[in-house]
């Protein structure tokens, strides 16, 4: 095992998946020759060369259309994103093109492509670039939605999307590149939709994935201190979803806590409670419970954004709730 940051996890499964497949490339702002925004892409200018780590122009709709087309005829791109908030000016590129092209084409195009950088929030960055498009993508059919918490499962998860024949949405974080974590020093793949229980309980499932997750780890530390257990599962791959995992955990602790970082209006959570109700629904001993940003846009403000973003202790309170304690 090895120690390294979430930010070199990214760079090398991009580097391993690059070295064996020449048909993949690296494009977006910065990934060149600054190494990165947030340095995801250090060395590989110097590896691969200009014609496969490629400096973009601010110009997110023509090279994301750039990047799709490329794959149309038998290329694997990954494109970076600066931050998620400026995939919106490539999204008919995303949407339109790349999610419909294998259904469109009756199956004779596929468009192998990872659309990676980061989501949500990193502070006090304004409303334009803290928010939260998980919910838009899996919206879609056609593409698959993958959100790591820490940077053993960002390495699998991304050698995995790379491997996908069908777009892949990688969503990571601002915040979690500098987090430190031993990965195996051998390749290791983690398969898209499969869930992960991070936290072994008994008493509450609390249902997380991305940086959000690292709330519940500070609330299951208090709980356990009053005599409550909580099992956190890491949903890691936001489409397809693993279920499964959700309804077997809920049927072991027979309470549902959600936590994530976006809006309340048809996130992810209110799937995820949808589906429990509709499946699992007798196996509930209380209501679920789903905790969220504010419903508006992020402040800039210190204060309002504390306010803003959910924290530990909403998921205590959350828990309480529906454990029926004070």
């Amino acid at each position: 095992m090895k120690t390294i940051q979430f930010r070199e996890a990214i760079c090398e499964a991009m580097s391993e998946e690059m070295r064996k497949d020449d048909t993949i490339f690296l494009i977006g702002e910065e990934v060149a020759e600054y190494n990165g925004a947030y340095k995801a892409s250090k060395g590989m200018l110097d590896e691969f060369g200009a014609k496969r780590v490629i400096d973009s122009p601010i110009a997110e709709l023509g090279f994301t259309g750039i990047a799709v087309g490329s794959a149309m005829n038998g290329n694997r791109p990954i494109v970076e994103f600066m931050t998620f908030n400026f995939a919106l000016v490539g999204i008919d590129q995303i949407i339109n093109n790349a999610a419909k092209i294998r259904q469109m084409s009756g199956g004779q195009l596929n468009c192998p492509i990872v659309f990676r950088g980061p989501t949500g929030s990193a502070g006090q960055l304004g409303a334009t670039h803290s928010q939260a498009f998980e919910n838009w993508f899996a919206n879609t059919p056609g593409l698959k939605v993958v959100i790591p918490s820490n940077p053993y499962d960002a390495k699998g998860l991304l050698k995995a999307a790379i491997r996908d024949d069908d777009p892949v949405i990688f969503m990571e974080s601002e915040q979690m590149y500098g987090d430190k974590m031993e990965v195996p020093e051998g390749e290791y793949i983690i398969p898209l939709g499969v869930a992960d229980i991070k936290r072994e309980g008994t008493d509450v499932t609390i249902v997380s994935f991305g940086k959000i997750i690292k709330e519940a780890y500070k609330a299951a530390d208090v709980l356990e201190k009053e005599g409550i257990s909580c099992e956190i599962l890491d949903m890691r791959t936001i489409r397809p979803m693993d279920f499964e995992a959700i309804f077997t955990s809920v049927k072991k602790t027979n309470r549902l806590v959600v936590l994530e970082e976006s809006w309340p209006f048809a996130s992810i959570s209110s799937e995820i409670t949808f589906q429990v109700q509709e499946n699992v629904f007798d196996y509930l001993d209380a209501p679920i419970r789903r905790i969220t940003t504010a419903d508006a846009p992020a402040a800039y403000s210190p204060v309002l954004m504390e306010e803003w973003l959910p924290n530990f202790n909403d998921v205590v309170k959350a828990v309480k709730d529906v454990m029926y304690k004070k």
